[in-house]
């Protein structure tokens, strides 16, 4: 078993791949995290709904699950920590959401930092613009999303705010609401007794 001093915590921005202007989130991470549990983390700090099928691409390999799809032949991500990826700042690797929408999130490790035993991991730090909606297109249905419902005279407004149901303002996060989520979902994880592999 190994110390709470062993353990390292790695600081890592999460941006959706071709998107202007960027949406993304930095968190912070303990390295004996596994890939099903960065999975939550993405999901709960970008604000999907977790609706769709998903993998990592990290250098060459993909890592998903098996629980929705038994035939999956990628590499079972509950059995690959970050600890085992090269921690060095800038390495990056991909995580995707959505196959139909093909939500591609670049995932760079910024920095190595200390675990600090009182803190509570994960959390997101900083936040950069609303997640787009679920099944909206991609990222080219997105901006058509965004154009559509900031101008009342586009001929598809009433349309989109009826299929979205809600005010969707595309500047707007909730850096407390998420933090709050994943405090819920993440609460009496023992990251220091978890032995590094």
């Amino acid at each position: 078993m190994m110390t709470a001093a062993s353990i390292a915590v790695v600081q890592m921005k999460i941006s959706i791949a071709d998107i202007r202007p960027p949406i993304w989130r930095r968190v912070l991470v303990p390295n004996t995290m596994t890939l099903d549990e960065l999975h939550v983390v993405i999901q709960e700090s970008m604000g999907w709904e977790d609706y769709h099928l998903h993998e990592f691409m990290i250098d060459g390999t993909r890592y998903g699950t098996l629980e929705w799809d038994e035939t999956y032949d990628g590499v079972d991500e509950t059995k690959m920590r970050l600890s085992n990826l090269v921690q060095d700042p800038g390495y990056k690797f991909h995580y995707i959401y959505d196959f139909g929408d093909y939500w591609q999130h670049v995932l760079v490790m910024e920095q190595l930092l200390p675990f600090e035993p009182d803190s509570f991991y994960p959390v997101c730090l900083k936040a950069k613009r609303a997640c787009p909606p679920e099944d909206v297109g991609g990222v080219w249905g997105y901006a058509d999303f965004v154009s559509a419902i900031q101008d009342p005279k586009h001929p598809e407004h009433r349309e989109m705010l009826t299929w979205y149901g809600e005010v969707y303002d595309p500047e707007f996060v909730d850096l407390e609401a998420i933090n709050a989520q994943l405090r819920a979902l993440f609460r009496g994880k023992r990251w220091s007794q978890r032995t590094v592999r």
